[in-house]
C-alpha cells in the first residue's frame, strides 16, 4: 500500500480533517500540514481507531446470543487495532472552537498576488469563468472588486485587488480582510522582485500562504527551479521537509485549479473560520467609485452579522442609508451574510479602501456616532500628540522573544548578501531580526506602507531614497535611514536591537570618603566636609553613609564642591565636599558611593 494523504484519508472515513489531525496527535505522528503523507501501518491503526470509536456511538442492540452487537463490533476493532482502542479510550472529550462557540462557518476570503505578468489576472479570470454561475441581472453589471467561486468544498470569496499595496493599504487602516493568501509564480521567471514584496506583505499580515507555480502549459516551465527559489523566502515546499503548500497550475488549460481550490477549502478548515449572522453588523469597504447615473457605488465585504437593505451605515464620519445591493454578478439581492462581498448604493461621500463600516438602528443613531468620533478627533488634534506608549506596547510582554522588523535597501546584490550575513550573526536568545524585504535599489512608497504596518525601519546602503519617499515616511512616521559606511548600519542595528532587549543592570562600586567636618549651608543645608579615601566620586551617583555598622542613610549626592568650585568626579587623596541633601550627617561617618551600570549581554 502506497502513502496515503492525511486530507484524503479524512475524507475516505467521512471525518473531520481538525479531528483526524487530533487523532494523530493522540497518536503521537509527526506531520507537518494536512497534506503530509502517512505510511501505512498509521493508515491501518487510524481506521482501526475510527472503526471503534464508532461502534462506540451507535446504538447497543441485542443479537442472537444475548451479547449487545455495538459491544461485539468494539471488540472486533479493538483486536484488530488495540493502539487504537487504547488512544480513543485515553484521549479527553473535543473542546474545539465549534463546541466553544457554537457559530456557523464562514466562507474563506482569499486575496492574489505576485509579480506582475505572472498571471495573476488570468488566474481570477478563469476561476471566475468555470466557478461563478452566470445569471441575467438587470441594467449593467456594475464591477465588484471580489467574487464568490462555488466548488464541491463550498464557497470561496476571492479579492479582485490590484496588488500586494493596496491589499497592505487595507490592512494599515486597521482592517485584516483577507484570510488567506495566494502568491502567484511564474513558472518560466520563478521569483521576481514583487514576489519577495507580495511574501513580504502576506507575512506581515499573519495569515496562511499558499504558492501558485502558473504558467504549467508553457515548456520552458521548471517546477523544481521555482521550488529552490522559494526556499531563500523561508517557504520551505512540503516536498522539500517544509510546510509551505505548493500547487503547480495552469490559468490557460485549468491544470491544478481544483487542487488549488481544494487546498484553500482545507487551509480554511484549519483555521476554523467562523462568523455569527445574528450578531451585530461589521463589515470593510474594498473599493468605491462614483458613477455618473447611480453616484457612489461602495463594495463592502461583510465580516459579522447581516446587512438588509434600508440599513443604515457609518463610515468613519459619513453615513448613508442603502438603497439598492447587488452581488458579485450584478445580480438585485436584500440581505448578505458573513464573507459575502455586496456593492452598496447610498453613500453620499465616497469612502476610503480599508475604512471599517458600522451599522446604526435609524438615522439619529448615525449622527450620534459621527458626532462623538468628530468630538474624539478634535480632542487628539487639540493635545497636538499621542499619548506615549508603554515600555510593555513598545516591546511586548516581558519575557517573550523580542522582534526587530527591518527592511533592507543596498546598491548591489554583494553589498545586501554581505549585510544579511552580518544581521544573521547579531541573532541571540532574546531578540530575533526579521528581514522582512530585502531588494536592490532605493526604497519605493510600497516599503514604506509595508513597514508602517508592520512597525519595521527601513535601513539603506549606498542608495539615497526619494523625497517623495521620504515625504511618505514621515507623515507614517517610519524610520527612514541612508547609510554609506556598512559599519554605521551595523553600530544602528545594535541600537534597534538594544531598544528591544531588556537591559540588565548591576551596581558599580566607585569609592569611600571620610567625613571630617560638617559645613552648614543657607541653601544646601549641611554638606560634609570629606576627605576620598579610595576610589572617586562623581555627582548624581549613589551613596551609603554608614556610622559604627549601621547604615543611617541611603540616596543620591547631589552636588560635589572643590573649594567654591562645583566639580563632577572628585579622585582619592583629595578634600571635597559632598551635599547629600540630607542634614543629619555627622563627623566620623562613612560615606559610600557607586553607580548603576548597564551589564553587558
Amino acid at each position: 500500500m502506497s502513502k496515503v494523504r492525511i486530507y484524503t484519508l479524512a475524507k475516505d472515513l467521512s471525518v473531520d480533517n481538525n479531528k483526524m489531525l487530533a487523532m494523530l496527535d493522540d497518536l503521537g505522528v509527526q506531520y507537518k500540514s494536512v497534506s503530509s503523507t502517512l505510511e501505512e501501518d498509521i493508515v491501518e491503526t487510524i481506521k482501526g481507531l475510527v472503526a471503534a470509536e464508532q461502534s462506540e456511538s451507535a446504538p447497543t442492540t441485542e443479537n442472537a446470543s444475548g451479547e449487545p452487537a455495538s459491544e461485539k463490533t468494539a471488540s472486533q476493532a479493538e483486536a484488530a487495532a488495540p493502539t487504537a482502542a487504547v488512544a480513543v479510550a485515553e484521549r479527553p472529550a473535543e473542546s474545539g472552537s465549534a463546541a466553544q462557540t457554537g457559530l456557523p462557518t464562514r466562507a474563506p476570503v482569499v486575496t492574489i498576488m505576485g509579480h506582475v505578468d505572472h498571471g495573476k489576472t488570468s488566474l481570477l479570470d478563469y476561476i471566475r469563468k468555470t466557478k461563478v454561475a452566470a445569471k441575467e441581472a438587470g441594467g449593467i453589471t456594475q464591477h465588484v472588486g471580489a467574487f464568490e467561486a462555488q466548488t464541491s468544498k463550498g464557497k470561496i470569496v476571492f479579492i479582485d485587488t490590484p496588488g500586494h499595496e493596496a491589499f497592505t493599504t487595507i490592512r494599515a487602516r486597521g482592517a485584516n480582510v483577507a484570510d488567506i493568501a495566494i502568491i502567484v509564480v511564474a513558472a518560466d521567471d520563478s521569483i521576481m522582485p514583487q514576489t519577495r514584496e507580495a511574501v513580504a506583505h502576506a507575512q506581515a499580515a499573519k495569515i496562511p500562504l499558499i504558492v501558485a507555480i502558473n504558467k504549467m502549459d508553457l515548456p520552458q516551465a521548471d517546477v523544481e527551479r521555482v521550488k529552490t527559489d522559494l526556499t531563500q523566502l523561508n517557504l520551505v515546499p512540503e516536498e522539500y521537509g517544509g510546510d509551505t503548500v505548493v500547487v503547480p497550475v495552469s490559468a490557460k488549460t485549468g491544470e491544478g485549479i481544483e487542487d488549488l481550490l481544494e487546498y484553500i477549502s482545507l487551509t480554511a478548515e484549519l483555521e476554523d473560520l467562523r462568523a455569527d449572522p445574528k450578531g451585530e453588523f461589521a463589515g470593510v469597504i474594498i473599493e468605491s467609485k462614483v458613477d455618473k447615473q447611480a453616484g457612489v457605488l461602495a463594495t463592502v465585504m461583510v465580516q459579522e452579522g447581516t446587512l438588509h437593505v434600508s440599513d443604515f451605515l457609518v463610515v468613519g464620519e459619513n453615513y448613508g442609508k442603502i438603497k439598492a445591493m447587488t452581488d458579485t454578478v450584478g445580480g438585485r439581492i436584500k440581505e448578505a451574510g458573513p464573507s459575502t462581498p455586496v456593492q452598496v448604493l447610498g453613500f453620499s461621500d465616497n469612502p476610503s479602501s480599508g475604512d471599517k463600516v458600522q451599522s446604526a438602528k435609524n438615522e439619529h443613531q448615525a449622527r450620534e456616532i459621527i458626532a462623538a468620533r468628530v468630538q474624539k478627533r478634535r480632542d487628539e488634534e487639540e493635545q497636538g500628540k499621542r499619548r506615549k506608549m508603554t515600555l510593555e506596547e513598545m516591546m511586548g510582554p516581558l519575557g517573550e522573544i523580542r522582534t526587530v522588523n527591518l527592511i533592507l535597501r543596498a546598491d548591489t546584490q554583494g553589498s545586501l548578501e554581505a549585510l544579511q550575513g552580518i544581521l544573521a550573526r547579531k541573532e541571540s536568545d532574546d531578540v530575533k531580526i526579521n528581514v522582512m524585504l530585502s531588494g536592490i535599489g532605493a526604497p519605493t512608497e510600497g516599503d514604506v506602507l509595508l513597514a508602517s504596518t508592520a512597525e519595521a525601519t527601513i535601513l539603506c546602503f549606498s542608495v539615497v531614497p526619494s523625497g517623495s519617499v521620504k515625504k511618505v515616511a514621515d507623515q507614517k512616521s517610519v524610520d527612514l535611514k541612508s547609510f554609506r559606511i556598512i559599519y554605521e548600519l551595523i553600530d544602528e542595528v545594535d541600537r534597534l536591537i538594544k531598544g528591544n532587549v531588556e537591559p540588565v543592570f548591576e551596581e558599580k562600586y566607585l569609592g569611600r570618603a571620610e567625613v571630617r567636618m560638617v559645613i552648614s549651608h543657607p541653601r544646601s543645608g549641611n554638606i560634609a566636609g570629606s576627605y576620598i579615601t579610595d576610589g572617586s566620586f562623581k555627582r548624581n551617583a549613589k551613596a551609603k553613609v554608614t556610622r559604627g555598622k549601621q547604615v543611617v542613610y541611603e540616596g543620591t549626592i547631589v552636588g560635589l564642591k572643590r573649594f567654591k568650585d562645583d566639580v563632577r568626579e572628585v579622585q582619592q587623596g583629595y578634600e571635597c565636599g559632598i551635599n547629600l541633601d540630607w542634614n543629619e550627617v555627622i563627623i566620623g561617618d562613612i560615606i559610600e558611593a557607586s553607580e548603576m551600570v548597564e551589564v553587558e549581554q
